[in-house]
């Protein structure tokens, strides 16, 4: 059997049970919840190498909807596991990184406060290197995901804990599972606080727009990767 770098969490007992659950409240179910197996790719349409990724760059693809975008990060170190609570109260545990180094992670790229997110035309949320504003927790280096639209900041090496500003949860987690053999990602589902029904109502007629029908339709088989400066056309710094 191939060897497979699985993240940790994903085989909980409560795991059936969770994936027949709604997945869109503030409370959300916090076991895994899990959605198709979607291979990343690039824009051609060959699967992402893992090691070909680079380090501290914003990369962007769509799961577990075709209209709900994630943040795919290589932090360059290793992310450990930390237990994380959502909104509605409820813990659960964060596996950190999956990869040869243990440095990759995805989250929603929904910010947790207002539900802003990237699109084609503007991105007010991102991956960079900064100081945290008015700290609620311990920063663990200078990289994080800041919102500028209100400035809402998160920690990517600590399964995106809050670290400032008005969001009252992590980013949702999305779990990946590295292939060694062929060095390859598949994303398998999600973890912590979902905020997918929220974000179809607040943006229905956006999306309709700029999605078509399809926005809320699940993603199969495979799901293209591009860095956030192809994907968008103005990343807004703050």
């Amino acid at each position: 059997m191939d060897r497979r770098d699985f993240v940790e969490g994903c085989a909980l007992g409560a795991g059936a049970l969770a994936a027949s659950l709604s997945t869109g409240s503030w409370a959300a179910q916090a076991s895994p919840r899990h959605y198709a197996r979607v291979l990343l790719v690039g824009e051609l349409g060959d699967p992402v190498k893992a090691s070909q990724l680079r380090a501290q760059t914003n990369y962007v693809f769509h799961y577990p909807f075709e209209a709900t975008p994630v943040f795919l990060l290589d932090l360059g170190k290793p992310a450990t596991p930390v237990v994380l609570t959502t909104k509605g109260r409820q813990d659960y545990q964060w596996p950190g990184g999956v990869g040869p180094r243990r440095s990759l992670v995805a989250f929603s790229a929904i910010c947790a406060h207002q539900l802003v997110y990237p699109t084609k035309d503007l991105s007010f949320i991102s991956f960079r290197k900064g100081p945290v504003l008015n700290p609620k927790t311990p920063s663990h280096g200078n990289d994080l995901i800041h919102c500028c639209a209100d400035h809402s900041q998160y920690d990517p090496a600590r399964g995106a804990q809050v670290l400032g500003g008005p969001a009252e949860q992590p980013l949702c987690a999305v779990l990946l599972e590295h292939d060694a053999r062929t060095d390859s990602l598949t994303a398998t589902g999600t973890l912590g606080g979902e905020l997918f029904d929220e974000f179809f109502r607040k943006y229905e007629m956006k999306l309709s727009m700029d999605v078509g029908p399809k926005a809320r339709q699940p993603v199969a088989g495979r799901s293209a990767v591009r860095e956030l400066e192809r994907f968008c056309r103005n990343p807004i710094r703050c």
